[in-house]
């Protein structure tokens, strides 16, 4: 149902909930909150020990005092608690609560508190009256992702409205794995999610709704692998002149690990079967050079290769080290680029001499899967960052090349370091190998974590890294101010940021920002710029984690580090030491909260990425409901593969179950429509 058929919901408010991705009224439904503010018993001035929201039942101890700086007024007011404690309130543009807050009156103070010496400060609280708090307590009130012009109490609103008139849809489990695993009904989980009685009634929602998603994706893949007959292999590759003399002129030797994948993917294209494998490497670890010896070994007997990457910046530098790659060594293969910004004429002169077989290796993004892509002579099909394209996508590609009886080896790669026990259930599609070393002339990353106090000096570090021909990345967690009021105030966005550091470095020093937003030619243009050393600090959100690689990089420093995944800020790191220089990475974080700081020590201590993401998983361990998701890339709405891994495991053993006792021919109609409406959030 459309969301214009609802009470009060007019063409501009739609339009409003269709910039959030909500069209239907069952997107409403699982458009989840983001957090939720949960109304904890106010404390004392005593016990407010980290940089977070508390609440204080105070009374006002002072008079207002009421500042102006242009068009900004600014209220401050010293609160006092039963016990002595006091605490500097302030509030921005709201002079005329100089008239309420009298001495002598007393109020719940809700809001974010900091420390500045001996000081406790809070601001912009909200303030209630102890029977207005009293109703509150202990409640938890869900907090959306909003835009401009739509406020969270709206969406309440709205859904509240929708799930009154909700009725439970066919469940998408069977009963026997919903009884044994003790999980909510699909509509008990949904009312939850968004109006839990409690704490623990939207614990059991979210694992309700956690398994329900590794259920359908497991039951999916094994669908997926189920479905696809095992090919014959009828294109025999065998290790060829062509990666010999690459292997030769490279100045380096293959680590054991690279040998050993190299030599997994060449029994695999030279066996019985067609190879369908998963290479799975930490950052750095040297993926890339083994996907390319494979495409030349190939390219040797006269087929082509596929190299689609998830970006085009990244599909670029393929190409361009490709290209390198094949000039250097005098190599008799063709290399073209594939992309959507790519001009008509362009594009149309690739596909030409990639349908006649003119061109042996066509790299490019989800432009080499449209309909009217044609191959020569397929042989091999890469995806790089595969988490990032769908099974599907996969498929698409795949079956291009199924021509003349021949069927195309297939190898993705992936840079995410998820521990091999979950890699093999959520690539149940393909084999697994691990490139688990790093090549030896690769210094370790020398890692610090700090708070903002220690900026000043990590500028002066930068600049004599400057000083010395090198660059930096300077990390931010948003793109620009947010137009959500409700959002974190103090987070660094990359431009202000930006601005605002241009008068820390000397003129000479070019700096640049770059987020997901800008248009594509102007990303491409500041990456390239920014690859050819014409800018000396890049200042960016996560947009570059996938797959940049600027050797001569060597600092990067990420702020606000406490609002990131730990396999994000892994991966982040990963774009700096891509040579022999020393690289550094710089941790800024405020939080006074243990855990993450346990959290950030862990990176700050090691370099590997399967240690971190095994660490993470037992430091955080399950049914960390508020916690930032460690694995969104996947698509899920709310499973994270690293804090949910046991209940991974067991819906996807139910998966296996109830493919393996053979489900009735209804139940099979009624899941396969049920993953083709609901898996378009997930990468299949």
């Amino acid at each position: 149902m459309k969301l214009s058929g609802l009470k009060g919901i007019g063409a501009k408010t739609e339009q409003l909930f269709n910039k959030i991705g909500v069209f239907t009224t069952d997107d409403l439904l699982n458009f989840f909150p983001r957090k939720y503010d949960i109304f904890e018993k106010p404390v004392f001035v005593k016990d407010m020990t980290e940089c977070r929201v508390y609440s204080l039942w105070g009374t006002v101890c002072s008079s207002c005092t009421l500042t102006k700086h242009g068009k900004l007024s600014i209220l401050k007011v010293r609160i006092a608690d039963e016990c002595g404690g006091q605490i500097t309130v302030t509030f921005f543009n709201m002079p005329f609560l100089k008239n309420t807050l009298k001495p002598g009156c007393k109020y719940v103070f809700r809001g974010e508190v900091a420390f500045k010496g001996n000081l406790v400060l809070m601001e912009q609280p909200k303030m209630y009256t102890y029977n207005e708090y009293d109703k509150l307590m202990d409640s938890l009130q869900p907090i959306y992702h909003l835009c401009a012009g739509l406020t969270n109490n709206l969406v309440k609103k709205t859904i509240k409205q929708v799930i009154d008139e909700y009725r439970d849809p066919q469940e998408s489990i069977p009963g026997k794995f919903v009884e044994r695993e003790n999980l909510m009904s699909h509509g008990e989980a949904i009312r939850a999610m968004h109006f839990p009685d409690n704490f623990e009634t939207l614990k059991k929602a979210r694992e309700r709704i956690v398994f329900e998603e590794f259920f359908l994706f497991s039951l999916a893949i094994r669908n997926i692998k189920n479905e696809s007959i095992i090919a014959n292999n009828s294109i025999h590759v065998e290790k060829s002149p062509y990666s010999a003399t690459i292997l030769a002129n490279l100045g380096y030797e293959l680590t054991g690990a690279q040998a050993r994948v190299y030599d997994e993917i060449i029994r695999d294209m030279s066996g019985k079967q067609t190879m369908n494998r998963l290479v799975q490497g930490d950052v750095g670890s040297g993926k890339t050079i083994i996907a390319i010896l494979a495409m030349m070994d190939c390219c040797y007997l006269g087929y082509q290769c596929a190299m689609m990457a998830p970006t085009e910046v990244l599909a670029r530098q393929h190409y361009e080290t490709i290209c390198d790659i094949i000039e250097k060594n005098n190599l008799p293969v063709e290399c073209a680029l594939l992309t959507g910004s790519l001009t008509a004429s362009a594009k149309n002169n690739v596909k030409e001499e990639c349908r006649r077989g003119k061109v042996q290796i066509i790299i490019g993004t989800h432009a080499v899967i449209t309909d009217n892509v044609e191959f020569h002579k397929l042989g091999l099909v890469v995806t790089d960052e595969q988490h990032r394209f769908g099974v599907r996508q996969r498929e698409a590609l795949h079956k291009k090349g199924e021509q003349d009886g021949r069927i195309p080896h297939i190898m993705v790669m992936s840079a995410t370091p998820i521990p091999r026990s979950l890699a093999l259930i959520l690539y149940a599609d393909l084999e697994v190998s691990v490139i688990d070393e790093k090549p030896a002339m690769r210094l370790p990353i020398k890692n610090c974590v700090v708070d903002d106090t220690y900026r000043p000096n990590a500028y002066r570090f930068i600049q004599r890294e400057l000083d010395k021909g090198h660059q930096a990345y300077i990390i931010c967690s948003m793109a620009k101010p947010s137009e959500n009021e409700e959002e974190d105030s103090e987070l660094e966005n990359v431009v202000e940021y930006s601005n605002k550091i241009r008068k820390e470095f000397p003129p000479e020093v070019v700096i640049e920002y770059l987020h997901g937003k800008l248009p594509a030619k102007e990303k491409n243009r500041i990456i390239e710029e920014f690859s050819e050393g014409k800018i000396n600090i890049l200042v960016s959100t996560t947009v570059i984690e996938v797959g940049i690689n600027v050797p001569n990089a060597t600092v990067m420093m990420i702020e606000n580090a406490e609002r990131f995944g730990l396999a994000a800020l892994h991966q982040l790191r990963g774009r700096v030491g891509r040579k022999d220089d020393q690289a550094y990475c710089i941790f800024v974080s405020n939080s006074n909260n243990a855990v993450t700081k346990e959290r950030l020590n862990i990176l700050k201590e090691s370099n590997d990425g399967f240690y971190i993401s095994e660490q993470d998983l037992k430091l955080r361990g399950p049914g960390d409901i508020l916690g930032e998701r460690q694995s969104g890339e996947f698509g899920f709405k709310l499973a994270d593969i690293f804090v949910d891994s046991e209940t991974l495991k067991k819906a996807s053993a139910c998966a296996k179950e109830s493919i393996d006792m053979g489900l009735d021919e209804g139940l099979i109609l009624e899941l396969k429509e049920y993953v083709d409406s609901r898996m378009n959030n997930l990468n299949l």
